[in-house]
């Protein structure tokens, strides 16, 4: 059996200091009668895009500021892992090492997924069109998808040479440098790990986070070249090929992760208590008789609604009074949010 609910009230609430929106106004729409009806110029009113720029919540992200944290964070891992990848590729080539050049590799490709991160930011900030309502925010999330596929290349070169090298009984040199070369590795990818998972967790940045993830892999990788050219050091020949294999497979493990994260915020993935909590929270808001909640990522804003049922009789005003109520309770309880939507329903009968 359908219910109808007859008369509800929508608002959205998002940053309030995002950039001012597009001035461009909407061409009045007709009503059935075929003039112009009263919702027809409801563009013109305000000049706004986006309607969540209207409802200003009190968790507010300062987006700008952000913005310029992802870029520092990513230039200075970029130079940081170009130094280090074009040190460790010298010596790989040097010496002939394949678990270096592996790790040598992933360094490289980790240059250029810093890339694919800075692109994605930068797409990110273009604002609300008719044809992309919600902006492009999304556009951080696709760069993750850029990240993944450089990790699983990465992992299929470094697999190959190893491979290849341990059928062919392939020698290797040089293996104090090599040695040496894997400790800078090591190093390197520690501090730029590090600086990125902190600066990507502050932002809420599923990308960056990611791209982290990918740098504290290159020390794992530097320390299992390490392993193997100590092992060749030793007099065991294969242990190169085997550190080799190795690396492949934490770098095809973290290629998982990454993958499962990023698909996770492309597919409207959210925790479970952050449903719960908007629903419990707003049910005891006077008024609200009952709620139902989603929510999901765009980029790094976590967008909630929530449908509120109420008494029949609520006049419009009230109604509009009361979900602001239910996002000034939501605010301190999901500090994540940073756009509410709001719907009031008639409860049935």
């Amino acid at each position: 059996m359908t219910v109808a609910f007859p008369r509800g009230s929508r608002f959205n609430g998002s940053q309030a200091d995002r950039k001012s929106l597009s001035h461009r106004t909407t061409a009045p729409r007709l009503s059935a009668s075929g003039d112009q009806g009263m919702l027809g110029d409801m563009h013109a009113i305000t000049g706004v895009r986006d309607p969540a720029a209207s409802f200003p919540l009190e968790t507010v992200a300062d987006d700008a500021h952000e913005r310029r944290q992802a870029n520092r964070a990513i230039a200075v891992s970029a130079v940081g892992l170009a130094l280090t990848g074009l040190i460790e590729l010298a010596i790989a080539l040097l010496s002939g090492s394949v678990a270096l050049l592996g790790d040598a590799l992933h360094n490289l490709s980790d240059v250029s997924t810093s890339a694919l991160v800075f692109v994605g930011f930068r797409a990110s900030r273009k604002l609300p069109t008719e044809r992309y309502p919600y902006g492009y925010e999304r556009a951080e999330d696709l760069a993750g998808i850029g990240v993944a596929l450089v990790i699983w290349g990465s992992a299929a070169v470094a697999g190959f040479e190893s491979v290849t090298k341990l059928l062919r009984h392939g020698g290797t040199g040089h293996v104090g440098w090599g040695i040496a070369a894997a400790a800078v590795g090591i190093a390197g990818n520690q501090l730029v790990a590090r600086y990125k998972l902190t600066v990507g967790r502050r932002i809420r940045s599923a990308t960056m986070v990611a791209d982290a993830k990918h740098s504290w892999l290159d020390a794992l990788s530097s320390a299992g070249a390490m392993l193997g050219l100590i092992g060749v050091a030793l007099g065991w020949g294969w242990a190169d090929a085997v550190a080799g294999i190795a690396v492949t497979g934490f770098i095809c493990h973290v290629g998982w992760e990454v993958t499962a994260d990023i698909a996770h915020r492309l597919l409207d993935g959210v925790e479970p208590e952050i449903i719960t909590t908007a629903e419990t929270a707003a049910t005891t808001v006077p008024g609200v008789m009952h709620a139902h909640a989603r929510a999901r990522w765009t980029g790094r804003t976590l967008r909630v609604e929530v449908e509120g049922f109420l008494e029949a009789d609520t006049p419009l005003s009230a109604a509009d009074e009361i979900g602001r109520k239910v996002a000034a309770t939501l605010a301190p309880q999901i500090p994540e949010m940073h756009s509410f939507t709001w719907t009031a329903r008639a409860a049935p009968n």
